[in-house]
């Protein structure tokens, strides 16, 4: 059975290598695909097969996906360009007369008004007409958007949002991973649409709570209109397409179009999704 991990390189991807070795894939039979040779030497080292495209690029995708069974398509991150990427990996997949492809959507892609929805709906309804397998892993926002500036919100004492008291069910890539190699290992999840999110939703209340009791020091949760969010972002360094799509998220929040309580999460991975509580120490240990 060999597996083809697109994105290999990027967060996602290395932690469903990772999760496909843990769960005793041989790791001849990973096939890691990613834009990046060097980041890729890693896995080579694992004994992964390492092969070189972009998305953009469908000879070279060809190429990649000589031999393979299953993919997991990790989606793109180039606004306005992605859902054609997307495409061509599937038409690539579908040439090389894969049996599954799974795809990391966004939660409720087909009625959700996120600003990421559209291209996420476009690729679903296109792999749907393919005609091949697949698998929707509708993955809801990741921890490490809150985690990965625990330090600055400490250090300033403010988490600065537009989420309101919404409820966000964010979990972490490896819990995401862990999802998908199951699904890619694991009978019976042809034609399958999982909704995926953390056991345990939370409030950006919550989530300064959690930092303030994890530091010994005061965090606050500053809620702000969606422009002046927009203009925050962009001050920490964000191209403004980025920052008005995370200020639609926390939009997105507030509505609770990122609160999933299907359980779809933790079942495929058979055992309890990391916590954000977890989550927070482990950032602001490392």
């Amino acid at each position: 059975m060999s597996i083809a991990v697109t994105g290999a390189a990027g967060r996602y991807g290395r932690n469903a290598i990772d999760a496909l070795l843990r769960r005793g894939v041989p790791a001849d039979q990973i096939v890691a695909i990613g834009r990046n040779s060097e980041k890729l030497t890693g896995l080579s080292d694992l004994g992964v097969v390492t092969r070189r495209a972009v998305y953009g690029d469908p000879a070279a995708l060809d190429a990649a996906l000589v031999g393979v069974e299953k993919v997991l398509l990790v989606s793109g991150n180039e606004v306005g360009a992605r859902l054609q990427q997307h495409r061509n990996v599937v038409d690539a997949a579908v040439r090389a007369r894969v049996d599954l492809i799974a795809y990391t959507s966004a939660p409720k892609a087909d009625s959700s008004p996120l600003l990421i929805a559209p291209d996420h709906k476009a690729t679903e309804a296109y792999i749907r007409d393919s005609g091949l397998p697949f698998v929707f892993l509708r993955n809801s926002w990741y921890l490490a958007n809150y985690t990965d500036r625990a330090a600055a919100y400490v250090d300033s004492g403010v988490v600065p949002g537009a989420a309101g008291d919404g409820r966000v069910s964010a979990a972490t890539h490896a819990d995401y991973a862990d999802a998908a190699a199951s699904v890619l290992t694991g009978p019976g999840h042809a034609n399958a649409v999982y909704e995926l999110g953390g056991d345990q939703a939370f409030t950006m209340t919550e989530f300064a709570r959690a930092l303030s009791e994890a530091s010994g020091k005061d965090v606050e949760y500053h809620d702000m209109p969606k422009d002046e969010y927009v203009g925050l972002l962009q001050t920490f360094g964000f191209p403004r397409e980025v920052a008005e799509v995370f200020a639609d998220g926390d939009l997105g929040v507030a509505r609770g179009d990122l609160y999933v309580e299907t359980g779809d999460l933790g079942r495929l991975i058979g055992r309890p999704t990391t916590t954000m509580h977890a989550a927070v120490a482990a950032a602001l240990g490392s």
